[in-house]
C-alpha cells in the first residue's frame, strides 16, 4: 500500500495540531504509517509544546515543528523558508487552520461584528491564499494541497454562523486555487469532514444535537471518525488521486446528499 500511495520519505506540511483529537494530528499519524517525513507548524508556544509532547513517541521519524502565525505573511514565508532549508521540497500541505471568536458563534449572525468577521475571514479562509502563496517556490511538481471544512459553508446549520461564510468562502477559495495552480501540477481540494468531537467543536453551542442528527438520518447511520478522515487525506495526498483537483470531498458518513 505504501508503494501505490508514493508518500515514503515525502515532505508533508502539517498546519492546525491543537491537540490528540484534532483531525491533523490524526492525519500526522496516518502519514507517519505510510513513512512520511512530517513537517508541523504552530502559532503559539503552548500549542508547541503539546506537539512536541504528542510526538514524544515518534523518535523514529523524521519531523519538526516550526512556527507560523497564519495572520502574518512575513511569519507564513519565514515558516515555509525554513521548511524548505531543512527538508528540501515540499510534498503536500495539511491546511487544517480556523478560528472564529466565541461571541460571533453564540450570537445571533446579524450580531456578527466588523471585527470579528474579518478575522474569521482572514484565519479559516485567507490563510489557505497565503499558505499557497508562500508554499509555491517550495512545491514539488505534482504536489496536493488539501484544506478541511465542514457542511456549514453551504447550509445553514444552527450555531456554526460566521465560520460557515469562512468555510464557504475557503472551499471557493480551493476552487480558484486549483484553477491557478493546476498549470504548474499542483493539485489543491477540500475535504468536508463530518461532526467530529474536537477542540473547535466544542465552540459550536448545537454540536451535540449535530452528532445525534447524523447518526439518525445519515446513509450509514453513525458518525464519522479521525481516522476515517486521515485516510482520505492521505487519498488526496497520494498519487492515487493525480487526477482530481477542485473537489470538495464529503466525509460524514453519507449525511451530506439527504435532504
Amino acid at each position: 500500500m505504501m508503494d501505490i500511495l508514493q508518500l515514503k520519505n515525502k515532505n508533508v506540511v502539517v498546519m492546525g495540531v491543537a491537540n490528540e483529537r484534532s483531525i491533523a494530528w490524526g492525519i500526522a499519524k496516518k502519514l507517519f504509517e505510510v513513512g512520511a517525513n512530517v513537517i508541523f507548524t504552530y502559532r503559539k508556544e503552548r500549542s508547541k509544546g503539546k506537539i512536541e509532547k504528542m510526538l514524544a513517541d515518534y523518535t523514529d521519524y523524521k519531523t519538526a515543528v516550526i512556527e507560523c502565525d497564519v495572520n502574518s505573511d512575513d511569519s507564513i514565508a519565514q515558516a515555509f523558508k525554513q521548511i524548505s532549508t531543512r527538508f528540501g521540497d515540499i510534498h503536500g500541505i495539511v491546511h487544517s487552520v480556523a478560528f472564529a471568536h466565541a461571541e460571533d458563534l453564540k450570537n445571533r449572525f446579524h450580531e456578527t461584528s466588523r471585527e470579528g468577521y474579518a478575522f474569521a475571514q482572514d484565519t479559516s479562509a485567507y490563510s489557505l491564499v497565503a499558505v499557497s502563496k508562500a508554499a509555491k517556490p517550495y512545491l514539488a511538481d505534482g504536489a496536493s494541497i488539501v484544506t478541511m471544512s465542514y457542511l456549514g459553508a453551504e447550509r445553514v446549520l444552527d450555531g456554526y454562523n460566521v465560520m460557515g461564510v469562512a468555510k464557504a468562502a475557503l472551499e471557493a477559495a480551493m476552487r480558484y486555487l486549483a484553477a491557478d495552480l493546476g498549470a504548474d501540477n499542483i493539485r489543491v481540494n477540500a475535504i468536508s469532514a463530518g461532526a467530529i468531537r474536537t477542540l473547535a467543536a466544542k465552540g459550536v453551542p448545537s454540536f451535540n444535537q449535530i452528532l445525534h442528527k447524523i447518526e439518525e438520518q445519515s446513509p450509514l447511520k453513525r458518525n464519522t471518525n479521525q481516522e476515517e478522515v486521515a485516510d482520505m487525506t492521505i487519498v488526496m495526498l497520494s498519487t492515487l488521486s493525480r487526477g482530481v483537483t477542485g473537489e470538495t470531498i464529503y466525509v460524514d458518513s453519507g449525511y451530506n446528499i439527504m435532504g
